[in-house]
């Protein structure tokens, strides 16, 4: 498997267009997959706030107080949130309206000038399949689409990069119903390649390199119609809840 970086110098903005600006970096191959970074994607969606257009609630403003944060990030995240699943050092830890458990609901400072903010976008399985689409329209070449996210992991110091959207494939290797090497059944093992695509691509990317997407190649998988939805755990299921 390759891991190919695609260097994009240029600022990302909304009158952007971004299947050009790939396609313009790398030739594409039948079975490559496209791996893309949120940030990019929600700068060219519009998903760029400038922070001095919000304007804080008295709750956001109780919160921001009591956890030293600025008051307009908070009334955002709130806003992005179905929930708030816990708030401890300065941090809130939420449910986004996509249903991802996160810090902030994904909104983040940085890589965006002083002042702004990026949220995540509306719905990224939407915003691969419309990449997806293009990249065959123009060059009849069937590839998967990734959009990845920087996420922290409970019980886990550090951040790993994760699928937040897809089109192409199914986020989930699943081997229920196999069997392991001691010809025992497989019950249970579910493998989130999605993420794990996306976690070994950060080791090519970084986060100032100015690459904020990698073309997979030579990866084995089967075209598919998924969303996210499969790697989000259902409530019921969920020890943690």
């Amino acid at each position: 498997m390759q891991i190919i970086p695609l260097y994009i110098e240029k600022e990302i903005v909304a009158s952007d267009d971004l299947f050009d600006i790939i396609l313009k970096s790398e030739k594409l191959n039948d079975g490559d997959i496209v791996l893309i970074a949120q940030k990019i994607i929600s700068k060219q969606e519009g998903r760029l706030v400038n922070l001095s257009t919000v304007t804080p609630s008295l709750l956001s403003e109780g919160i921001s107080s009591e956890y030293q944060k600025d008051p307009r990030i908070t009334e955002l995240i709130l806003s992005e949130s179905k929930r708030i699943v816990r708030m401890k050092n300065g941090i809130l830890i939420v449910e986004t309206n996509h249903g991802f458990i996160c810090a902030n609901a994904g909104i983040d400072e940085s890589n965006v000038e002083e002042g702004f903010a990026t949220l995540l976008p509306i719905n990224s399985d939407i915003s691969a399949k419309r990449i997806r689409d293009k990249i065959f329209e123009q060059t009849n070449k069937h590839v998967a689409v990734i959009i990845s996210d920087t996420f922290g992991r409970p019980f886990r110091m550090g951040q790993t990069n994760i699928a937040i959207g897809v089109s192409g494939l199914n986020p989930i290797l699943d081997y229920a119903g196999t069997s392991d090497s001691f010809k025992k059944i497989l019950r249970i093992t579910a493998i989130a390649i999605a993420d794990e695509l996306s976690s070994a691509s950060e080791l090519v990317m970084g986060k100032s390199l100015k690459c904020p997407v990698a073309i997979i190649r030579d990866y084995s998988f089967k075209f598919e119609d998924s969303t996210i939805d499969e790697l989000i755990r259902p409530e019921r299921e969920d020890l943690f809840r």
